[in-house]
């Protein structure tokens, strides 16, 4: 693993933010327990449109979560780390990447990711109609894994628990965390 600060454990719980939580993304980081992690998204917005939202989802963390960012930008906006593929850092970051298939999850291997987010699990309103791993493939495809699996897609802290055979760090969820 490359993650470079062992005084900080690398979390567990994580909430994937999504246009669709609106101001309800709010309630949502305030369920987060001490210590879970947050990956601020919001593609579709413009980048100072982002940067805004990423200042406020810091501001509203409080030094309790963990704050990565989607896309290249997130060194140059302090984040406490970076989700997905692009350059490295000269400063310590945490580094994530998702994965869909066993060949992604030997890339994250490669490309010395600190966890990797495998999906979809179950089926998700994220992607609805997606076809899903299911447990039975989820373990297949994570068995040996060189690194940290959060498991991601329909996630609920109880099928989370069904999980729990498989050696996986953590779960990540956007509905699960946000009130309705």
């Amino acid at each position: 693993m490359t993650y470079r600060h062992p005084s900080r454990p690398l979390p567990r719980l994580w909430l994937m933010t999504d246009e669709r939580q609106g101001d309800s993304l709010w309630a949502a980081l305030d369920n987060l327990p001490r210590g879970a992690g947050v990956i601020v998204r919001h593609y579709s917005l413009s980048d100072a449109e982002r940067r805004v939202l990423f200042k406020k989802v810091v501001r509203r963390a409080r030094r309790r979560l963990r704050v990565l960012l989607a896309g290249r930008s997130a060194a140059a906006m302090r984040a406490d780390g970076m989700h997905g593929a692009g350059p490295r850092s000269t400063r310590p970051m945490l580094r994530t990447l998702g994965a869909h298939s066993r060949s992604e999850i030997v890339a994250a291997e490669r490309a010395r990711a600190d966890l990797v987010f495998v999906s979809p699990v179950f089926p998700t309103r994220s992607h609805p109609g997606a076809r899903t791993l299911g447990r039975v493939r989820f373990g297949l495809m994570i068995r040996g894994s060189r690194v940290p699996v959060i498991a991601l897609g329909g996630i609920t802290p109880e099928r989370a628990r069904s999980l729990n055979g498989f050696d996986i760090h953590g779960w990540a969820a956007i509905d699960a965390w946000t009130p309705r």
